[in-house]
């Protein structure tokens, strides 16, 4: 019998103490299987259309797909995924960006342990938070996450090289001997975690591809800090201006 749905509403205040202490936390069913199905059919046929960010032998990444796909749109603006979301940071949110992150099966690499808002160019934003949902089976051989818990209060430190295994622990000794945590998904499943929250994810060794939906958020108060990023670089904005607007809409009520 499967799990009944997770929703903003029946959220567990366990799940909420979590998050907020390790900086990440699991949710079963953010989707129901008919969602799920649907929205994985659509990720792929969305594929050939979507503007390519990066590709590597780490992942494929296409960014701002809410913005070229209409089922897609559906997804990234859920309410569902917007209310869980504003429950665990427990601060009014508006969408910073989304991206899908596919692992093809065969020869791949990891994505190395890294934080996430370091590359970002925001000011004034303690708690940002990042829906990583699995639009398919995420095993840990078919490159599930993989969290260090706490690390989300290591506000201090630089962008590391999601490439290179050695680069977060060269920066920061003591997260090396930090407990990990690793979190295999099923389909429609999905971790939230803190902007700041180290974390990794495993080569692709099945023969499926995986498909992984990020929804990203930020506080409603957060400005641009000047730094170069490949969504906010044709926008013209000067430092200190609020990112909000039609690119980066409300979501969720707090």
């Amino acid at each position: 019998m499967s799990e009944p749905m997770t929703t903003a509403a029946n959220l567990s205040e366990a799940a909420i103490a979590h998050y907020r202490d390790h900086g990440f936390v699991r949710i079963r069913g953010i989707l129901t299987p008919e969602e799920t199905a649907r929205y994985h059919s659509a990720a792929l046929d969305a594929l050939p259309r979507l503007a390519t960010h990066a590709t590597s032998d780490i992942f494929h990444q296409f960014v701002n797909v809410w913005r070229q796909d209409a089922t897609l749109r559906e997804l990234v603006l859920h309410p569902n995924i917007a209310g869980v979301a504003t429950r665990l940071a427990g601060t009014p949110l508006r969408l910073w960006h989304d991206q899908i992150l596919i692992k093809q099966p065969g020869p791949s690499r990891p994505t190395e342990f890294h934080q996430d808002q370091p590359y970002w160019p925001h000011a004034t934003s303690p708690n940002p938070i990042s829906c990583w949902l699995a639009l398919c089976d995420v095993p840990v051989e078919r490159g599930c996450m993989s969290f260090l818990p706490g690390s989300h209060r290591r506000g201090d430190l630089p962008a590391q090289n999601l490439g290179d295994a050695r680069s977060l622990f060269q920066i920061c000794p003591d997260l090396e001997y930090e407990p990990r945590v690793t979190e295999p998904l099923r389909a429609g499943d999905c971790t939230f975690h803190h902007g700041r929250c180290a974390h990794m994810a495993g080569p692709n060794l099945t023969d499926q591809a995986r498909v992984a939906q990020v929804i990203i958020y930020m506080e409603r108060t957060t400005t641009y800090n000047g730094a170069a990023h490949c969504v906010t670089d044709p926008l013209g904005l000067a430092v200190g201006d609020a990112l909000a607007g039609e690119l980066f809409p409300d979501v969720g009520t707090p």
